[in-house]
């Protein structure tokens, strides 16, 4: 007979892979990845559902509440043993090398996590152990990032698709916040814009000068993309000068303008490359 957890995480990952990240119940609208891990004891893998906060650059954060048992979960026994990981974000699957925060850094990190959610801090409430904070560092690869799709079309959708729901978060963070800007929320915010950057930045060197030289009448439209993405980085720009102050107010003006400008570069960007890369 299935184990009641382990046949709830199996719905959970089976949605999660065939939705590219999207699942409903108590994930939905939430930062969730598939966190794979090797067995401490055994040897093979195991996955399980793991929500995430962003934590800038090449890494995010974990932290091994188990809802507050008094044993760390078999996820956190088993990285401890073999740190290597595998993470799934429903677009993109990667290596990383799992380090379990300590001192003021893993205190800091747990502040964050509380100010953005008080449950936090109730599963620590019910346990004598202190919850392990652990951050997953990407491992650097050559190459592109190994996308979940199957065609180069499908994966510009994926990805903006991706800032979108990011976006949605973080507004609604915003729109559900205190009179403060939360140390969080900032970092989200700005691992965002880290995010976003790298994006345009891939098109502008790669993808943009591959498509101009098999599909010449499309300069035009390209000449507008990179113009776009000098616009929206002067945006993120302004963002981030707005992030280094306390009104919450001016940073919601300014997601607000940023998502309305973005979305219409995405919808515009979707419409010229989708046909070109399908003929690419």
């Amino acid at each position: 007979m299935p184990h009641p957890v382990q046949d709830f995480n199996r719905r959970i990952i089976d949605e999660f892979r065939a939705n590219h990240g999207r699942v409903g119940g108590p994930f939905e609208g939430g930062r969730l990845i598939l966190l794979t891990t090797t067995g401490a004891r055994t040897g093979t893998p195991h996955t399980t559902p793991v929500g995430y906060l962003p934590d800038g650059g090449d890494r995010i954060l974990v932290i091994a509440s188990a809802g507050g048992s008094p044993r760390h979960p078999d996820w956190y026994r088993n990285l401890v043993a073999h740190p290597q990981v595998t993470v799934e974000s429903g677009v993109f699957t990667y290596e990383a090398k799992a380090v379990v925060l300590t001192g003021e850094e893993r205190d800091r990190a747990f502040a964050r996590a509380v100010e953005t959610d008080r449950g936090w801090a109730e599963y620590q409430e019910k346990t004598d152990r202190v919850l392990p904070v652990v951050a997953l560092h990407e491992i650097a690869r050559p190459g592109p990032p190994n996308i979940n799709a199957s065609s180069p079309g499908e994966a510009i959708k994926l990805v903006h698709d991706v800032f979108r729901r990011e976006l949605a978060l973080i507004r609604k963070e915003l729109a559900t916040g205190t009179s403060t800007l939360g140390a969080q929320l900032r970092v989200n915010c700005l691992t965002f814009c880290q995010g976003l950057h790298n994006h345009h930045a891939g098109e502008d060197v790669a993808m943009f000068p591959f498509l101009a030289d098999r599909h010449p009448e499309a300069a035009p439209a390209l000449d507008r993309l990179r113009a776009e993405h000098e616009h929206i980085a002067a945006l993120v720009e302004e963002l981030r000068e707005t992030l280094s102050g306390t009104d919450v107010d001016s940073v919601r003006a300014e997601v607000d303008r940023l998502t309305t400008e973005l979305e219409a570069h995405l919808t515009y960007e979707e419409e010229q490359l989708l046909p070109l890369l399908a003929h690419a």
